[in-house]
């Protein structure tokens, strides 16, 4: 029997999520590489059950108010699943997520959304990333959910699929 991977990912609300998700599509037809749901992950690979990530999330959820963060500035990598990605600094409300859902990996959080999975070559790669940043840098991103993911780096990402969802608590007044 193999075991189930899952992540926690922070979820844009739905007019954000649309937004980045025409940057993924965008990216994604400009170098060939998959399409995927744009997300913030607060916890990767975990092989816990997912009553427990259920649990998790729903406690979280209850603890910090939906928010909006802007983003930092646009960056790249090599690495496939942060080849180009939109940084966010670790705001409150990112700090107190990651501290509730996995606290043993919190000083080493890096808050971001990623907008394109893959290896692609470095010149075009830095030309968009230079005009993503001017599109996306200080713009506010507002988050409103958590939720249980299959996903992993050894899951395809055309399997990944939202198990989960607890809604962040009330912004307050």
């Amino acid at each position: 029997m193999s075991v189930e991977i899952h992540s926690i990912w922070l979820m844009p609300n739905p007019a954000d999520g649309q937004f980045l998700a025409g940057l993924v599509a965008d990216l994604s037809g400009r170098f060939g590489t998959p399409v995927f749901t744009p997300h913030l992950t607060v916890r990767g690979d975990t092989d816990l059950p997912v009553a427990a990530l259920d649990a998790a999330i729903a406690e979280a959820a209850s603890a910090v108010p939906a928010f909006s963060e802007a983003v930092a500035r646009v960056e790249t990598s090599d690495a496939y699943f942060r080849s180009f990605y939109a940084r966010f600094a670790v705001a409150v409300p990112l700090a107190q997520l990651k501290q509730h859902l996995e606290p043993e990996a919190a000083e080493a959080f890096m808050p971001h959304v990623s907008l394109l999975y893959g290896f692609v070559p470095p010149s075009p790669k830095a030309e968009a990333a230079q005009e993503f940043q001017r599109m996306l840098a200080g713009r506010p991103i507002a988050f409103d959910r958590l939720c249980v993911v299959r996903s992993g780096q050894d899951v395809p990402i055309s399997e990944w699929a939202v198990i989960r969802t607890a809604r962040l608590a009330a912004s307050p007044a």
